[in-house]
């Protein structure tokens, strides 16, 4: 039942702040900035192959994107990519690290009523660093009791996070705006999931099938969440 949950895990990209449309403006900069060598919409595809390539490797996160638009270039260059568009590329990737924090609607409110009654925390995917810059610049560190800046969000992973805790999935709740990686997961090894849709997600975090779980919400703001938790 949802009244034994006593642990709230929020994703922290795209469920408590922005986060895709800066990538999709990132990506949209360097199919410009290579527009000469190929169409947009092809170059874009051969800049998923790579990051799905190399995701093994370099993990979730801007540096691995920056890498990853470098190696692109490169390649449908035939490496023949002059030194001041790797400079670009480069440039392109640090103003995505700069980018502002900027809270989704109902944050804040949301966690300040949540805080007294519940042990809060974020669990989210991307580079260590950003991730903890971005959760400092945020203003919302205080209102947590753990962060665990995750490499991946399969079973195992909510499991050994789970175990972390000491708290057994009935009593744990995930929110996020990812099917894939906030919600299936932590259904299967028995906890409960809301989904908070956001109005863009990477292809990679895509879902495309209806759920049905007696242990799934689907919230159309993280507001809701009080009014389903009573």
């Amino acid at each position: 039942m949802k009244n034994n949950i006593t642990t709230i895990a929020f994703d922290a990209d795209d469920t408590l702040w922005i986060n895709e449309p800066y990538f999709q403006e990132a990506e949209n900069q360097f199919c410009e900035l290579l527009k000469e060598l190929m169409p947009k919409e092809k170059l874009s595809q051969e800049l998923f192959k790579t990051e799905m390539k190399n995701l093994s490797l370099y993990g979730y996160g801007v540096k691995g994107f920056m890498l990853c638009m470098i190696e692109t270039a490169n390649r449908i260059s035939e490496q023949a990519l002059p030194l001041h568009i790797i400079n670009k590329i480069i440039e392109i990737g640090q103003d995505l690290l700069n980018q502002p924090i900027v809270l989704l609607d109902g944050v804040k409110e949301t966690l300040e009523l949540l805080k007294d009654d519940y042990k809060l925390i974020v669990a989210t995917k991307g580079d260590l660093l950003d991730q903890e810059r971005k959760l400092k610049h945020s203003g919302l560190e205080h209102y947590f009791h753990h962060i665990e800046i995750m490499s991946e969000k399969k079973e195992i992973d909510y499991q050994k996070l789970l175990q972390h805790l000491d708290c057994p999935p009935e009593n744990f709740l995930m929110l996020g705006n990812s099917v894939k990686s906030d919600i299936i997961p932590v259904l299967e090894i028995g906890g409960f999931a809301g989904h908070i849709p956001f109005h863009t997600t990477w292809a990679h975090e895509q879902h495309e099938s209806d759920l049905s779980h007696q242990n799934f919400m689907h919230l159309n703001s993280i507001k809701e969440i009080i009014t389903l938790l009573k």
